[in-house]
């Protein structure tokens, strides 16, 4: 490959064929084919894939023929390398015919108005309008309604979602109309700004400038680039690079496979070009817009399919991409409109068959194609997937990764990264990183081997293994796949600096929080009702302790029933509540963090568990009192409670028993990071509230141990029946003259009390937990 002068000045051109126009920058080289990685692109068989180039020279451009099979023709001749400039006509495969493209001067200053965008003709989304309206003369509404001015036809925005206003002084502000998914000024979300020439006011997928006196208006059709520029990430204060100044670019509707060995820094990868976990320095350019810096308003454009399922498998695939559609949407979208936009990806990726279907019955490919229909609800424009293929047979392998390609033939920017090379000629571009988190190729996939020396991938990533003081960054950074596929490939000026503090700024919510808690609630109790074996041990687990403690509590709780019958009911609502709730966090951890960068509250998702979770341990705790207590004569002083009848009370006692250790089951959940733990750590629970309940030992005075057992809420349930009943009368001794066991009102309430306040506590602890399982942009 010919070099080029280190500083061209030759002018900037655009060159315009029938499909569209192309900015030429002078600081690359721009290739000309039917390859459709090519950055000019003609569909025509009689041009050749790689037909010409135009390359920038001293003060000038050239245009090279690279020895086409039916030429290249300026003014009418062939040529094989010819000057050309601002109004040069050129033919390509045929001198009459062929597809003509023309040169013309820079772009007019209209799209240079873009203050937000770093090269806007080279960009997908803003190299032109799809609408210009003079600059109004009133108040613009924008909205998906078709009673707007502006209509934007996405399910993203809502029916009203902004308004234009002109102010007196003749300029501009936007005004939010309390939308769901945020209107967005240079990427930030606002409730009312002004709006000045350059600046870009985001709507969905659409975005509307201000260009001398027009109103321009462009849309993300999903065609866009992707420039990675330098990402490094840092841990343990820097002292260790997890990647080290990554470099590519992605084209438009391009398909990229990323390999390597284990702990090459894949995922940390994934998590950079995502925003979920932001690079220490370097830039991520979204079609010419800093990624990290107005990631709250591209966030909605990328769909994220981790390695494991983000969706419940016990609901059926209709149901279950029916309840993401109504949190992703606006609450103003009618049901209606998400059932249509549920069936349209079914349908486009090949599930109409198993709509009724649970997703656990699906097979490991049919389970993945249910991912990334989740993902693609919201028609984002670049979709990554973490290992898909994980797990699969080789044919399920390849239908996967055909699948991806068809979704990026049909206009998105796919990146995969993966194990398996079974699948990777399917795919446009390769990138290999070594260990240290360094580009040890980037470029074709069937190039790839040849270039490390090796007829076999298991030899290349033994290579990586064995040779690692070899420095791969460099021995690529040295070879002509580095100059063609990166450096004369960038679609973007280089911007070297550290990722912006704008990161921080989270996304808006897709609903209101009680929206979103409504349809929480009704997913998880149509999740639970679906799993029949939770549903049988719900319903007999309470039957089984009742019985057992009206085995205990005779006709009559004495002296010799009264505090093995209290005792068993303390145990059974601990492990009715915390059974419950101890595997539920953990296992649903990977949905929660997707759903939790797209919107979801935090606090909605923990109170949806609370109230379905609370509601089933309360029904099972006056279940197990019932059958254990109902017609036993609890022996109480003069038949009466401290407040209330004694069974009311008891049954009161053990249901916020059961509820607070539901919330500490909760607790547990959010601990652990391996649902395999939670049932040991379950039996643990058990044996520790009968141990510091009161029943067996008397802890009262003892320091240390008496400190502890105030977080053990069986300490205080015991005592709130205890008082109930006057065990102390009943069955006289150390142990029952506790001074919680009193039959008085304000201490019955002290112990209902406390209950209540280690519930709060227990919600509080796992609300700061399942922040450690969030994006880092959610953080707050």
């Amino acid at each position: 490959m010919r070099e080029r002068p280190v500083a061209s000045t030759a002018p900037e051109l655009v060159i315009e064929t029938e499909t569209g126009s192309t900015v030429m920058s002078p600081s690359r080289e721009y290739h000309v084919g039917r390859d459709p990685l090519s950055d000019v692109v003609l569909d025509d068989d009689r041009v050749s894939w790689h037909h010409a180039v135009l390359r920038p020279e001293a003060d000038h451009w050239t245009l090279e023929d690279e020895n086409s099979r039916n030429g290249t023709y300026a003014d009418g001749r062939r040529v094989h390398e010819w000057d050309v400039g601002p109004g040069s006509v050129i033919r390509f495969a045929n001198p009459s015919d062929g597809p003509r493209a023309v040169l013309l001067g820079r772009p007019p200053p209209a799209t240079e108005r873009l203050s937000a965008v770093s090269m806007p003709a080279a960009t997908g989304t803003f190299r032109r309008p799809s609408v210009v309206l003079p600059l109004p003369a009133r108040t613009v509404r924008i909205g998906r309604g078709g009673d707007n001015d502006l209509v934007v036809d996405e399910l993203v925005v809502s029916r009203q979602h902004a308004e234009l206003h002109i102010c007196p002084d003749g300029t501009y502000e936007i005004v939010d109309l309390g939308s769901h998914n945020g209107t967005f000024l240079n990427g930030v979300p606002v409730a009312c700004a002004p709006v000045t020439p350059g600046d870009i006011v985001g709507i969905g997928h659409a975005a509307f400038c201000l260009v001398g006196d027009q109103l321009q208006e462009y849309i993300d059709t999903g065609e866009v680039s992707l420039d990675v520029q330098d990402l490094t990430v840092e841990v343990d204060q820097g002292r260790k690079k997890l990647l080290d100044q990554v470099s590519f670019p992605v084209g438009e509707k391009c398909l990229l496979a990323v390999v390597g060995p284990s702990g090459a820094g894949k995922s940390t990868l994934l998590n950079a070009l995502t925003g979920q976990r932001p690079a220490d320095r370097g830039t991520v350019l979204y079609d010419g817009r800093d990624l990290y810096r107005d990631y709250a308003e591209l966030r909605q454009r990328i769909g994220l399919v981790p390695q494991d399922d983000i969706l419940h498998t016990q609901l059926t695939v209709h149901r279950a991409l029916g309840y993401a559609a109504k949190l992703r949407f606006p609450q103003d979208t009618a049901k209606a409109e998400r059932r249509a936009r549920v069936d349209e990806v079914i349908g486009e990726l090949g599930l109409a068959q198993r709509v009724g279907q649970p997703i656990h019955s699906l097979s490991g490919g049919q389970r993945k194609r249910v991912s990334v229909a989740l993902e693609l609800l919201t028609k984002p424009s670049l979709l990554f997937l973490d290992e898909p293929t994980s797990g699969l047979d080789p044919g399920m392998d390849r239908s996967v990764m055909h699948m991806l390609r068809g979704l990026a033939d049909d206009g998105r920017t796919v990146v995969v990264v993966t194990h398996s090379v079974l699948s990777l000629d399917v795919c446009d571009r390769l990138l290999v990183l070594a260990p240290g988190g360094t580009v040890a190729y980037y470029g074709p996939p069937d190039d790839a081997l040849a270039f490390f020396g090796h007829r076999q991938w298991p030899e290349a990533f033994e290579a990586f293994e064995r040779d690692q003081g070899r420095d791969w960054a460099a021995e690529y950074r040295d070879s002509p796949f580095h100059d063609e596929y990166i450096d004369n490939s960038s679609t973007q000026p280089h911007l070297p600096r550290p990722a912006p503090d704008a990161v921080v700024v989270p996304p808006p919510k897709a609903q209101s929080w009680g929206s979103q808690l409504g349809t929480l609630v009704r997913r998880y109790a149509a999740t639970l009702a679906a799993d029949r074996t939770f549903l049988a041990v719900m319903i007999a687990l309470p039957f089984v302790m009742g019985v057992m403690a009206r085995a205990l509590a005779g006709s009559e709780l004495t002296l010799g029933t009264a505090m093995n019958a209290l005792l068993i009911l303390c145990v059974g609502a601990v492990l009715t509540g915390a059974a419950n709730a101890v595997r539920e966090l953990v296992k649903e951890r990977v949905i929660y963090q997707r759903e939790r960068s797209v919107g979801l509250s935090r606090s909605a998702y923990l109170m949806s568990k609370v109230v379905v979770l609370g509601t089933v341990s309360v029904l099972q705790a006056i279940v197990l009192t019932l059958v254990a207590l109902l017609g036993v004569d609890l022996n109480a002083p003069r038949g009466e409670g401290v407040l209330m009848p004694p069974l009311v009370e008891i049954t009161v006692a053990v249901a916020l028993l059961a509820f607070t250790a539901m919330m500490l089951g909760l607790l547990v959940s959010a601990l652990v990071s391996k649902e395999e733990v939670t049932m040991p750590l379950l039996v643990l629970l058990a044996i520790v509230q009968v141990v510091f309940c009161g029943a067996l030992l008397n802890v009262n005075g003892v320091p240390a141990i008496e400190q502890l057992s105030w977080l053990v809420p069986s300490r205080w349930a015991l005592g709130a029946m205890a008082g109930t009943i006057d065990l102390a009368r009943i069955v006289p001794g150390d142990l029952t003259s506790y001074s919680l066991f009193r039959h008085d009102a304000g201490v019955w309430l002290l112990n209902v009390s406390m209950m209540v306040v280690l519930s709060v506590v227990f919600g509080y602890a796992v609300d700061r937990l399942l922040r450690r399982y969030e994006p880092a942009v959610m953080r707050k």
